[in-house]
Formats: structure tokens, C-alpha cells, sequence
């Protein structure tokens, strides 16, 4: 009898201590309490990106849903989204106030390349997860300098290789014509044409950059086109490639067009540009385009669709933007429930590199997360795809950045 009296004591002071510690995470955590957890974001909702900020209205209309359902282990999630309007500046001053004002747990899924080089030193400075960034900017993915930065997009360097290799490939011997951005991004991609070609990039390629805050690119398509290339690389964001597009058709110039993922958003670039003049235009993928009609009776790509028509009403499907930022969504959802109670910057940041064969419901098959402390990268693999004035249709096999 007294064994099991003190048996049954010590379970309840088992229990209770077990209590106690979750009470006291979710007081002692930075910016999480026992019903909600804080997080922080910075998109270009305006300025000359402002077509990326729809990644940001997905990602916050994603949060919505879960927040309908209840939240995730219980609490619910408080993103705070500011404008940065694609600005650096603006960014750090935005940033600032998320982790010192605001006092968000991390910072999770900010756009742009420039915006987030700003915030990179800052925020691993801090100490504050800088989570499944939407860039893919080399420096980015260096966990040794910034261990607390992780991507959601696929290494531009890499791309960069992966759309020189399909130009090798399919225009042998071909000129070769670069518009870049003069940006970290539009530089990654480059070293990836160059690292792909080797000794071949001087005698083929002519590369010729924009400033973000140039008026247009016209006077560069014309210089590039004098220069008898067969094809062209555009590589920057998508308000430039719709003026590059309009150009090169208006000057009766018929290169093989190959878009950055970035730039090649239907409603942000192909649609302005004119989808006539879009037709033909190379990019690259990881996710299931829902305008594709081999996708039309996939549950979830029908669940997306539902999805935006009650979160993000008007909501284009045919805007891949849309697709990035409830993927973004979903691979919050799914850091937070490896989390479990513990939600420490310590066990969220441990949790975001240890994430093992996760495919969101809108990725192509075939193509997983899987994070580590040697991989600060959530995509590792992409799908050629090319614009039949409609709509994206796939070109090979999925292709390894390895």
C-alpha cells in the first residue's frame, strides 16, 4: 500500500513537473505564448517587384487556413507581413522592429535577393532563424557562415548550369546573349552559365546587366541582338522580363528565349509581355502548374484551387507566384509541427535543418525536402518546362542540382 501511495506521488510530481515545463517553454520562448506563436516577413507588396508580394498574400492567406483549423499544436500563428517595397534599406529598418519591437520567435520566408543580403548579417548576428528565404543566392545556403539562414528556392548558380546545359544541348554552338540582373541574383546565374560552358563563355557568350532601377532594357536588347545570338538568357526579375520579351519580338529578333524561375510568373511576366510573345519561352519548375491539364483532377492541386478561392479571392490560378507562397505555407506548417511544444529559436532553427523527405501537396513528384546541418537548401531539384502560349509544359526529366 505504501509503495503504491508513493508511486502514484511521484507520478503526479511527474506529471506536474511535466506541466510546468511546458508552461514554462511557451513563457520563456521569444515571442510564443501558451496560444500563439509570433512570426515575422518582409515582401514587396509595392515598388518594382510588387508582383512577387503575391508569395507573400498566399503565405498569409496559407496561415489564415491554418488558423481556421486551429493552428498548429494549439497555437494559433501571428505573421506579421510588412512591405519593404523591395528595398534594402527599408528591409534592415522592417526587420529591426520584427525582432527587436515586435520581438517575433523567427523570420520566416522574406523575398527578395537584395532585401536579404541587407538582413543576412543582422539576423544571424541575432541569432533569430532566418527561415526558407525566397532567394537562391549561393551565399545564402553557406550554413558555415550563416547557420542560421536557410533557402526556399533552388540555387540560381545551379539553375544557372541547368539552363546552359539544355542550350548546349539543344543549339550546339549557338551565340549566346545575357541580360542579368546586376544583383546578387543575376550574378549567381551567370556563374552558372560560365561555370557550365567553361572555356566556351568567352567565345560564345555576350552578357550585358540592368540596375533595378533602370526605366527599361530596351537599349540592352538591342545591343545583345547586333550581336547575332541565337539565343537568350534572361535572368532578373519578372517587370523586365515582360519589357525584354515585348522588345525582342518588336525588333523581329527570334532567339530561343530561356527565363529565370523568378521571371517566368505567367501574370507577372508573360502575360504583359503578351502571351504571343511569350510562346516558345524555356524555364524551370518544382511544382505541379494547376492551369496544366494533367493536374485537373489531382486532389490537391483541386484543394489549391478551393483554397484560393476563399483566402485569396481574384486570385489568378494561372499566377505561379500564388503556387510558391502556399508551398512556403506549408513547409511552415510542417516546421512547427516537428517543433512539437518545444518552440525555443534553438529547437526551431534544430527542426528547419532536420527535415527529412517532405514533399508539400503542390510539388512534382518525385522532388522532396530534405534539410540538414550540411544542406541549408529545401530544393535540390527542378523540371524544364516550356510556354505553349497557354500554358507551361514539361521538357525531359526532373533534373539534381548534383
Amino acid at each position: 500500500m505504501l509503495l503504491n501511495r508513493m508511486f502514484a506521488a511521484t507520478l503526479l510530481l511527474a506529471i506536474a513537473a511535466s506541466l510546468t515545463s511546458r508552461a514554462a517553454q511557451a513563457e520563456d520562448a521569444i515571442g510564443v505564448t501558451p496560444t500563439e506563436i509570433k512570426i515575422g516577413t518582409t515582401f514587396p507588396f509595392s515598388g518594382p517587384a510588387s508582383v512577387l508580394g503575391n508569395v507573400g498574400k498566399a503565405l498569409i492567406g496559407y496561415v489564415n487556413y491554418i488558423n481556421d483549423r486551429g493552428g498548429v499544436s494549439g497555437r494559433k500563428i501571428n505573421l506579421i507581413a510588412l512591405d519593404d517595397a523591395y528595398t534594402p534599406s527599408k528591409s534592415v529598418e522592417l526587420n529591426r522592429r520584427l525582432v527587436e519591437s515586435d520581438e517575433v520567435a523567427f523570420l520566416f520566408s522574406p523575398l527578395g535577393t537584395a532585401s536579404i543580403s541587407a538582413v543576412l548579417k543582422y539576423a544571424n548576428n541575432r541569432k533569430v532563424p532566418h527561415l526558407f528565404v525566397v532567394s537562391g543566392a549561393n551565399k545564402f545556403t553557406n550554413g558555415a557562415e550563416f547557420p542560421y539562414t536557410t533557402t526556399g528556392l533552388p540555387s540560381f548558380e545551379v539553375e544557372g548550369k541547368v539552363y546552359a546545359r539544355y542550350i548546349s544541348q539543344n543549339k550546339p554552338g549557338a551565340r549566346i546573349a545575357v541580360l542579368y540582373q546586376n544583383d546578387d541574383m543575376g550574378k549567381d546565374l551567370l556563374k552558372g552559365v560560365r561555370s557550365y560552358l567553361k572555356d566556351d563563355f568567352d567565345k560564345l557568350v555576350t552578357a550585358r546587366s540592368y540596375e533595378i532601377t533602370d526605366p527599361t532594357v530596351d537599349s540592352q536588347i538591342v545591343t545583345l541582338k547586333s550581336t547575332g545570338a541565337e539565343v537568350i538568357f534572361f535572368g532578373g526579375s519578372p517587370k523586365f522580363a515582360a519589357q525584354a520579351l515585348r522588345r525582342i519580338r518588336e525588333i523581329n529578333w527570334n532567339p530561343l528565349i530561356v527565363l529565370n524561375l523568378a521571371a517566368s510568373t505567367v501574370a507577372g511576366a508573360l502575360v504583359p509581355a503578351g502571351l504571343e510573345n511569350a510562346k516558345g519561352v524555356v524555364s524551370s519548375t518544382f511544382f505541379k502548374d494547376p492551369m496544366d491539364p494533367n493536374w485537373a483532377n489531382d486532389p490537391d492541386v483541386i484543394a489549391y484551387k478551393a483554397f484560393l478561392a476563399k483566402y485569396i479571392p481574384g486570385g489568378d490560378v494561372a499566377e505561379q507566384t500564388y503556387t510558391v507562397g502556399y508551398v512556403q505555407g506549408e513547409i511552415l506548417a510542417h516546421v512547427l509541427e516537428q517543433c512539437g511544444d518545444d518552440l525555443s529559436r534553438e529547437n526551431i532553427l534544430k527542426q528547419a535543418l532536420n527535415i527529412k523527405s517532405f514533399s508539400p501537396s503542390l510539388v512534382l513528384p518525385g522532388i522532396s525536402i530534405n534539410t540538414s546541418a550540411e544542406n541549408h537548401q529545401a530544393w535540390t531539384t527542378l523540371q524544364l518546362q516550356q510556354f505553349n502560349g497557354t500554358t507551361y509544359v514539361p521538357v525531359g526529366n526532373l533534373i539534381n542540382a548534383d
